[in-house]
């Protein structure tokens, strides 16, 4: 089944929903890493992999954004303060996966670097060059960052607590229902 229903997470939507939270974890660290290096010849690298990172979530979660509207997504199981709870922390990480590569970008853009999508794809600059622009825009991706994590590490640990609680929420999104 590709499509959500009421009670069912669709094919679609899990496999947005794990790669987005795989690339995740991939990034995360990467990220924390590159804030302490200076860029030199030998790691330009890992600034191109992180930047291509960032922008394939963005496009990930566009389309998952698009998807949802096409096929929404079940409400979440249970109620009360729980759910609002759940689909407040589901919207505030939305906004920082949104708004983290986008700083990002802008960011970048601001340095007047040249940024490429794996390494060969030019992407347009979305914020003219200008040291106030790149240090504002850094600033934000550092603060959502840490947000998100935030939101990351509540996200997770109610998923395990409700999942140890028996009401299968976790279950849900691995096999689709409970």
């Amino acid at each position: 089944m590709l499509r959500n229903t009421t009670d069912r997470f669709g094919l679609i939507t899990r496999a947005l929903h794990w790669g987005i939270a795989g690339l995740i974890v991939v990034q995360l660290p990467l990220g924390l890493r590159l804030s302490d290096m200076q860029p030199g010849l030998a790691n330009l690298w890992l600034y191109s992999a992180h930047k291509t990172l960032g922008l394939s979530i963005f496009a990930l979660v566009a389309l998952r954004i698009v998807w949802h509207i096409i096929s929404p997504p079940p409400a979440p199981m249970g109620g009360g303060w729980q759910a609002r709870m759940a689909k407040a922390v589901h919207w505030a990480i939305y906004g920082m996966m949104v708004a983290i590569p986008l700083s990002g970008w802008v960011a970048s853009s601001a340095t007047g670097i040249d940024i490429l999508l794996f390494d060969r794809i030019p992407v347009p600059a979305i914020a003219p060059v200008s040291a106030q622009w790149e240090a504002t825009a850094f600033a934000i991706h550092d603060i959502a960052t840490k947000l998100l994590m935030a939101l990351l590490a509540i996200h997770i640990g109610a998923a395990f607590k409700r999942e140890i609680d028996g009401d299968g929420t976790l279950t849900r999104m691995l096999r689709g229902h409970r």
